[in-house]
């Protein structure tokens, strides 16, 4: 099973006075990326959210918002540091008509100051605890339903590259015996311009032999072959195997590049080409994939 690294999920619980909303946005990254952006309220709780969405996610840059609403008059009650409200809106008036600036907004500026104004400790309840992390359990499961479906998409379009690329495999075929009588004859022909009696026809025999060995690639589409084998295979794993699959995108390369060195033959090149074309794409779809 494909997972997409991209993801989103939102949702929102009443819990007496106030609306508790939970949203996560989901991008592909190597590791867990967590940004955590949270009122107060749940700052205790924060290295216990990073973990459960980290267990959950697995990977990918996550951004998760937790954002608690008051209702109407039972709005969060505050303190304001007075003392330190004076001295600040003193300074800050002073200041003002120094450079003969207006003093409309300084009331505002100074009760925007942070250490002016500061929440009212508010403890959590096990009740509203519960509420909380069932709301955040909701929001994993919807991030991770969306994941799935557009590991869907990411899978399809892996299938159809993979397809692509053993059809072109198979394609090469159809130039290997020419490939192999043109190389001969190449050397033979080169041979002949040297107009050489001394050159020993057998032992010159065996070296070509010896050439066209090296540049057989039985072996290299037999290992490309077995490779798209078990990328497809690893996809209809239980899990989604992301990693995994980069490394099997590395070994396909591998295989077709040494084809490519190894050919020597212009419509081989161009069916290998066209491979690493199909196998770029599929290295850049597999960056998303969990």
């Amino acid at each position: 099973m494909i997972k997409s690294m991209t993801g989103y999920g939102k949702a929102s619980v009443s819990f007496n006075d106030k609306t508790i909303t939970i949203e996560i946005k989901t991008l592909n990254s190597k590791q867990a990326d967590i940004t955590l952006k949270t009122s107060s309220l749940y700052r205790g709780e924060e290295i216990n959210i990073r973990n459960i969405i980290a267990n959950f996610l697995e990977r990918g840059k996550i951004d998760c918002y937790i954002l608690t609403e008051y209702d109407g008059e039972k709005a969060q009650p505050i303190n304001i540091n007075s003392n330190l409200f004076v001295s600040y809106y003193k300074q800050i008036e002073d200041l003002a008509q120094k450079v003969n600036a207006p003093k409309e907004e300084i009331l505002r500026y100074v009760l925007e100051i942070p250490e002016i104004t500061r929440c009212k400790t508010e403890e959590i309840s096990q009740e509203e605890e519960d509420v909380f992390y069932k709301l955040l359990d909701k929001v994993l499961n919807e991030t991770d339903q969306y994941r799935i479906i557009e590991g869907k998409s990411l899978e399809e379009d892996l299938r159809l590259r993979i397809q692509i690329i053993e059809t072109k495999l198979a394609e090469i075929d159809l130039y290997e015996p020419f490939r192999i009588k043109q190389i001969k004859e190449k050397l033979m022909s080169k041979l002949n311009e040297l107009n050489c009696e001394l050159i020993d026809k057998n032992r010159f025999e065996q070296e070509i032999i010896y050439y066209l060995e090296k540049l057989d690639i039985t072996e290299e589409k037999t290992r490309l072959k077995q490779h798209l084998d078990y990328f497809l295979q690893t996809m209809n794993s239980p899990s989604s195997e992301g990693r995994k699959l980069g490394f099997i995108a590395q070994e396909i390369g591998r295989e077709i590049n040494t084809m490519g060195s190894k050919s020597q033959e212009a419509n081989m090149q161009k069916i290998v080409v066209l491979m690493k074309d199909e196998l770029e794409k599929i290295k850049e779809q597999i960056l998303n994939v969990l």
